[in-house]
């Protein structure tokens, strides 16, 4: 686990967030701690570990997204806002909107709290991802569902050419094996700075 100071590090020093984004991740995090007492948000015994295991986890997609490319971010099903809300903090001042999808009305709520409190300005779409039309050229999942679920709604819902960026655990090469066995996605596994285990998924659908 790496703790709080030296997340805070590599936030500042790898990934070029700023102080004054820092201190939002600070009030996020208070928030989200909060709410977490009434609602499973995150899973109890990962609190402690918030800093590594929810911020830095999430901050870590800003590698992969273009922002001279993007016309926008999409979250599919952020729960308690990762990695959306880390990524609206981060692109807050650039030229597209990050939007994030979340069917709960509790959390969706919170969401909406948690932007407004924060300055963000970013989207919460309340309703089911599957009936929706998704603008944004950056599609991102955390915990979500399987791949061929997620790259569905790419085919369906999304706009033509788009990326797609997908946390996944220790299983994350099988995954990939039995999705794309029979289709002809250009994609890249990644291995996560978080857990070695893990791995993101980068996929360019054109």
């Amino acid at each position: 686990m790496i703790n709080e100071s030296n997340v805070k590090r590599i936030l500042l020093k790898d990934l070029n967030f700023d102080a004054p984004k820092i201190k939002k991740l600070d009030n996020f995090v208070k928030k989200l701690l909060i709410y977490n007492k009434k609602h499973n948000f995150i899973s109890k015994n990962t609190e402690n570990e918030i800093w590594d295991r929810h911020i830095l986890d999430s901050a870590q997609l800003i590698k992969f997204i273009d922002d001279k490319n993007c016309s926008g971010i999409a979250d599919l099903g952020t729960g308690g806002g990762f990695p959306g809300i880390i990524l609206a903090i981060y692109f807050q001042n650039f030229n597209f909107h990050v939007k994030l999808y979340e069917k709960s009305p509790v959390k969706s709520a919170f969401l909406s709290n948690i932007s407004n409190i924060l300055g963000l300005g970013c989207k919460i779409i309340c309703n089911d991802v599957n009936s929706v039309k998704i603008d944004s050229n950056y599609i991102v999942c955390r915990a979500f569902r399987k791949l061929p679920y997620i790259l569905n709604i790419s085919r369906e819902n999304c706009v033509k050419k788009h990326k797609i960026i997908v946390m996944k655990g220790r299983n994350a090469q099988i995954e990939v094996n039995n999705t794309f066995q029979l289709k002809n996605y250009k994609y890249k596994l990644v291995k996560s700075i978080t857990d070695n285990d893990s791995k993101i998924i980068i996929v360019n659908v054109e």
